[in-house]
């Protein structure tokens, strides 16, 4: 079962910057020379209004590179043990600061390209601002994770069917969306299912929406494997 941490990734920006040491990864960055890259274990940078993580939290982790041309076209290589635990969720954030009423719109595009091996899940992550509540919604996983809490049953909505999981890790409420079959591609529209856990069950109130991050939940991926963001795009008014 998935263990998670409070703003993991909004801590990042605070936690020491401290090299992995394994610039093998770098290989399997595109042909073309990426605009960035980073083996450190928190290396992150902004690129056309998305801030970039690579973000190994989890214990027990390995060494994990990320690449980027740009905030919406980006990968990782990564090589956890095949442990138990979460090691890292590499991820592109946009920044929404809206609460849900007033919110008119709020969809988000994807495109990925993912191992048959390993575990791991293809995610967004979405935060209120206060870090109280937290929506994950995902669109694929392979392996032996699993979302925190008790199911709640199955749900049509946004463009996909979930099994929806309610859970609390300790520090804040999670809400996790599971697609009942897993996708490399498609349109998510957010805003409804904001306002499903507002409106219909009342797990939450008129929250304000800050991070909307995008990336992969890696427990291990031994011996190295390839994740890959083709395209992604964030769409709110």
């Amino acid at each position: 079962m998935a263990t998670r941490t409070l703003g993991r990734a909004a801590k990042a920006l605070l936690a020491p910057a401290l090299a992995l040491g394994a610039t093998v990864g770098l290989a399997s960055a595109p042909a073309q020379a990426a605009v960035w890259s980073s083996c450190e274990q928190y290396g992150n940078t902004s690129l056309n209004g998305y801030t970039l993580y690579n973000n190994i939290w989890g214990s027990g982790a390995g060494s994990q590179c990320i690449w980027a041309n740009s905030g919406t076209n980006w990968g990782v290589w990564a090589n956890h043990p095949n442990t138990g635990g979460i090691k890292s969720y590499p991820n592109a954030k946009k920044v929404i600061n809206k609460s849900i009423t007033s919110l008119g719109s709020l969809s988000s595009g994807y495109n990925v390209t993912v191992p048959s091996s390993g575990a791991y899940n293809t995610s967004y992550d979405i935060w209120d601002t206060a870090y109280k509540y937290e929506v994950m919604l995902w669109v694929n996983k392979t392996g032996a994770v699993g979302p925190l809490g008790t199911s709640q049953g199955t749900l049509t909505l946004g463009g996909h069917t979930w099994t929806v999981y309610k859970g609390n890790n300790g520090s804040n409420d999670v809400f996790s969306f599971v697609r009942t079959s897993n996708s490399s591609s498609g349109t998510v529209d957010v805003l409804p299912i904001l306002k499903w856990i507002k409106d219909t069950k009342g797990w939450f109130g008129n929250v304000t929406i800050g991070d909307l991050q995008f990336g992969f939940e890696i427990t291990s991926s031994s011996g190295g494997l390839d994740f890959a963001t083709n395209s992604l795009s964030v769409n709110s008014s």
